[in-house]
């Protein structure tokens, strides 16, 4: 299929998504959401799962906002430079 009738697809299953959903009819929302993940090649949600949110608790320390950004890790081999002494600085 070329992109642009797999777009025309996904617009298509989006507007019949949300007539179920107005119509009350969230069964035939959650198949025609889970076909548009397939098409988009996300994992779609397994048949028979309740869908759910799940929350879990911060790790340890993990609080406010941006906790949820991951820390990036320096490259493998890396090491800290040492930390200059500003009272020797310019002195010989």
């Amino acid at each position: 299929m070329s992109s642009r009738s797999i777009h025309e697809r996904l617009m298509q299953l989006e507007r019949e998504m949300a007539a179920a959903a107005e119509a009350m009819d969230f069964e035939r929302a959650t198949v025609l959401r889970n076909e548009m993940a397939r098409i988009r090649g996300e994992e779609p949600v397994k048949e028979g799962d309740p869908d759910t949110v799940t929350v879990g608790q911060p790790p340890p320390g993990a609080m406010g906002l941006g906790t949820q950004v991951p820390v990036r890790q320096p490259p493998k081999g890396w090491v800290k430079p040492k930390k200059p002494d500003f009272m020797t600085k310019g002195k010989r």
